[in-house]
């Protein structure tokens, strides 16, 4: 048997280099030190929901070297199964970032391992027993969509990141569409986030959606509301992973029987908290910690 929450997705090692302002085209530019951390999509979101108590593991791929062993050491740390993560001849994922003075990032992503994690990884004993299925896009396409048909009985729960075009008949089959303002943006056309309205993103055929909004909190769209979740305001020093601590939080109250509401609240804290420390895996509070 499974966790109650299966988290399909990306594995990296993080390389944050702090620097006073990113580079443009042809042009270096002097950054600090560089800090090596565990992170990617879904690995960042595993452990947001196994530090908040949550019965979760992650289907995902690493390589056999130093940076797949932090990332299993990482996980495991955090309380999550790692039975199927897989090693693979490819090296395992990276992500290079960069982090201005005010805790805005740019990222560039090497997949690497991720890219084996393959259709025929999602089995039936991978998904027995799951509860939420959690899933986003630094894995192949193909990958998430078999995950998202085949989880008959589960709470179906998408992060669109980064994001990509989908199949009709996969959006059909989500309970939860998770999307930040910009690709709320990319799904419906609108030429700027602010011209795009959450609650078309229903008429995509997910049952629910919900749209991050930075410091400002988060949307809820449900098929008879639409509900504001306001952010505790803090000091943000990096925002690497706090859409991921967000989606973690999510899927860990969504398996406790949490109202997609009360469940986005509690996301919008974990995510705020996350933004204070530095890191991704690393910043991510514990159930006491956010109490």
């Amino acid at each position: 048997m499974c966790a109650a929450v299966l988290v399909v997705g990306s594995a990296n090692a993080d390389l944050v280099v702090p620097v006073d302002r990113r580079p443009g085209g042809g042009e270096t530019v002097l950054g600090g030190d560089t800090v090596l951390s565990p992170g990617g999509k879904g690995a960042n979101t595993a452990v947001a929901a196994g530090k908040l108590g949550a019965d979760v593991a992650l289907l995902g791929a690493v390589g056999d070297d130093p940076y797949g062993r932090l990332l299993r050491d990482s996980l495991s740390g955090a309380g999550v199964g790692t039975q199927f993560v897989k090693t693979v001849e490819r090296p395992t994922g990276i992500a290079y970032i960069t982090v201005t003075p005010d805790g805005e990032n740019s990222i560039l992503v090497s997949p690497g391992a991720n890219s084996a994690l393959e259709p025929e990884d999602v089995t039936d004993e991978v998904l027995d027993g799951v509860r939420v299925l959690v899933a986003s896009l630094e894995v192949p396409l193909k990958t998430v969509e078999r995950a998202v048909q085949r989880a008959t009985g589960a709470l179906v729960l998408l992060n669109l990141s980064p994001a990509a075009e989908i199949s009709p008949e996969t959006l059909s089959a989500l309970d939860v569409l998770l999307v930040n303002e910009h690709e709320a943006a990319y799904l419906l056309g609108a030429e700027e986030a602010e011209g795009a309205d959450p609650r078309k993103l229903l008429d995509l055929g997910p049952r629910a959606a919900v749209v991050t909004l930075g410091a400002k909190g988060a949307v809820v769209v449900e098929s008879d509301k639409s509900t504001t979740v306001d952010s505790p305001q803090v000091q943000a020093v990096d925002t690497t992973g706090a859409g991921d601590a967000f989606a973690g939080a999510l899927a860990a109250s969504l398996a406790e029987g949490a109202p997609l509401v009360a469940a986005a609240e509690r996301a919008v804290k974990v995510a705020a908290v996350s933004v204070t420390r530095h890191g991704a895996q690393p910043s991510y509070p514990t159930a006491a910690e956010l109490e």
